[in-house]
């Protein structure tokens, strides 16, 4: 997407009533997020292709963080990939693992949907689940904390 078509799509977000719009095209995918004067903007492109320079100097604004959280104990099982988190193999199954359940390492705990492919996502590590950090059908990004083993 060129630049001159992201600023245009910046433009009709910062003076509409609209607070988000997400467009996917085959060169990539745009998120504009409005929020309390500031925007946030993300541009993710194919893996085979590079992110222009002049957007990836373009400032984004994150929002200010929640109350900081204890860190969690233990071992984290992070996401491999960025992707749609699911805990069960469709929606109206069991899901993989609950907290206090034993796992196995390679034993799948989860699942990841990117770009239509569902990728099962395996404990790294024997042991306890503690703590499941994302909800169902929720987002996740790569090195994001998924479960926490003990």
């Amino acid at each position: 997407m060129d630049l001159r078509k992201l600023k245009t799509l910046i433009d009709l977000v910062s003076d509409s009533n609209v607070s988000e719009l997400e467009i996917t095209e085959a060169e990539g995918k745009v998120r504009i997020v409005k929020g309390g004067g500031a925007m946030v903007q993300s541009y993710q492109m194919p893996m085979a292709q590079a992110m222009p320079a002049p957007l990836a100097a373009a400032p984004a604004v994150a929002p200010a963080p929640a109350a900081a959280a204890p860190a969690p104990s233990g071992h984290a099982v992070k996401s491999p990939m960025v992707g749609t988190f699911y805990r069960s193999a469709s929606p109206g199954a069991k899901a993989f693992v609950e907290v206090g359940q034993a796992v196995k390492q390679g034993e799948t705990i989860c699942i990841i949907e990117a770009m239509k492919i569902l990728n099962e996502i395996e404990a790294d590590k024997a042991g306890t689940i503690t703590q499941i950090l994302c909800e169902n059908g929720q987002a996740v990004e790569y090195g994001q904390p998924l479960f926490i083993v003990e």
